[in-house]
């Protein structure tokens, strides 16, 4: 059986020992490849979500990639309003669920239109691809830390296709993996501060619900604009 990705993080022999912050910086990135485009148990894989959506859009792209995030964009909401709705009494344990419900569905809702458009989001470029899109106009700078060269096409718009089909060094790709969870986890603080209306029971919940749909409809016009269809692959999607 594949071994998942949180359990291949560390598999380098000779890299560092990671720190605390490092480790949960992997543990996180794991969580949301194995929940977000695996699937584990009764949780969606991406492949799942796309086989729904065709099956209700047919072969039309742009409403099967409307369709994936529509229903994400929904979940994002209802996940914000329940998590919001208990106000101060529920925020020390209703946080942290929420933000890795969020980033699952992202990761998700990216993985099926990324695979949708004829990428292979089995291998670790795609995946890491997947993530960058996850910290929006941060990618760049994230690339240039892990040491991806920036001359070979992997600046600007259509970036992240470019590396998802890219052969990516793993040592590479394990740092891009580390730098996008360490980044999602250090700006979960300061995303906190904003949303401290979530205080108010009931109010929290309904604040919570417009900021996530708002959210995850922002990561997804990234998402529709880093991954365009593959010239190979446009409208011969399999139903």
């Amino acid at each position: 059986m594949a071994r998942r990705e949180s359990e291949v993080a560390t598999d380098n022999p000779e890299a560092p020992e990671d720190g605390p912050l490092d480790s949960l910086a992997n543990a996180f990135v794991g969580k949301l490849l194995d929940f977000g485009v695996d699937g584990v148990g009764p949780l969606q894989s991406s492949s799942q979500v796309l086989v729904k959506a065709r099956r209700e859009k047919g072969q039309d792209d742009e409403k099967v990639v409307d369709e994936i995030v529509s229903d994400h964009i929904k979940k994002a909401a209802v996940g914000g309003f329940v998590t919001g709705v208990g106000g101060i009494f529920t925020m020390p344990v209703a946080i942290p669920v929420n933000v890795l419900e969020f980033y699952t569905l992202a990761t998700r809702m990216v993985a099926a239109i990324a695979e949708h458009r004829g990428y292979d989001v089995k291998s670790k470029e795609a995946r890491a691809a997947v993530l960058l899109s996850l910290v929006g106009a941060d990618a760049d700078d994230l690339m240039r830390k892990a040491g991806i060269s920036t001359a070979a096409g992997l600046t600007g718009s259509g970036r992240l296709a470019t590396l998802a089909m890219s052969r990516l060094p793993k040592a590479a790709s394990m740092m891009v993996n580390k730098a996008v969870g360490f980044r999602l986890l250090t700006t979960v603080g300061g995303k906190a501060l904003g949303r401290l209306i979530r205080f108010v029971p009931v109010a929290g919940g309904v604040i919570g619900a417009g900021l996530d749909g708002y959210l995850m409809k922002r990561i997804a016009d990234h998402a529709r604009a880093e991954f365009a269809p593959r010239p190979e692959v446009a409208g011969e999607q399999p139903g």
